[in-house]
């Protein structure tokens, strides 16, 4: 087991990125509003079993339907560029679909919010570039971030207020943006 400290920080910060967390504060708060309370530690612990399942199994997923992870890559990066676009301009390119029986803990919290497309998607796409142990530890810290910031959702948002978010939101916007551009950039070339 190689533990490398600039992978696991780096890969940390492109899933802390793409799931967007502080950014989806104002969501939280409105699920809170709509169903009282979240179970934030069943929110973040199922969402780690699926982003952590999902990197596992993943891969085979896609070579069952013939889709190799270079590939799978370069998909993600325009998926990563569109989240950055929705996070830089503020518009939303991709709309849920509202209703479910499920407590809002499990959906649409861990899933789609958290283990969304997104940051399914970037697991694969990171795994094509990292070793997997350092993947596992930044979806580990990003998981006990998540658990931190729903949690404290309202004293973050009281903080920071709506311009901070709307800030910080922009400025994770132009980050993964340069992470789809390097993705796209990286797998395009092991494609040719």
């Amino acid at each position: 087991m190689q533990l490398n400290f600039k992978e696991i920080f780096t890969a940390f910060m492109v899933l802390f990125a793409v799931i967007d967390i502080v950014g989806n504060i104002p969501i939280i708060i409105d699920l809170r509003k709509k169903y009282g309370h979240i179970q934030s530690e069943k929110a973040s612990i199922i969402s780690g079993v699926i982003m952590i399942v999902f990197l596992f199994l993943g891969e085979r997923i896609l070579s069952l339907i013939g889709i190799d992870v270079n590939s799978f890559a370069v998909a993600g990066s325009f998926i990563l560029f569109f989240i950055a676009l929705e996070m830089i301009l503020g518009i939303t390119l991709y709309k849920d679909d509202e209703g479910s029986n499920l407590t809002a803990s499990v959906f649409p919290l861990a899933f789609p919010l958290i283990a969304g497309p997104g940051s399914l998607t970037t697991l694969l796409s990171l795994r094509a570039e990292f070793r997997i142990e350092n993947i596992i530890v930044a979806v580990i810290v990003n998981v006990i971030v998540i658990y931190i910031v729903l949690k404290t959702s309202a004293r973050i948002e009281r903080i920071i207020g709506k311009n901070g978010i709307s800030i910080t939101r922009k400025i994770f916007g132009v980050i993964l943006l340069a992470i789809a551009v390097k993705l796209f950039t990286a797998n395009i070339k092991a494609l040719f």
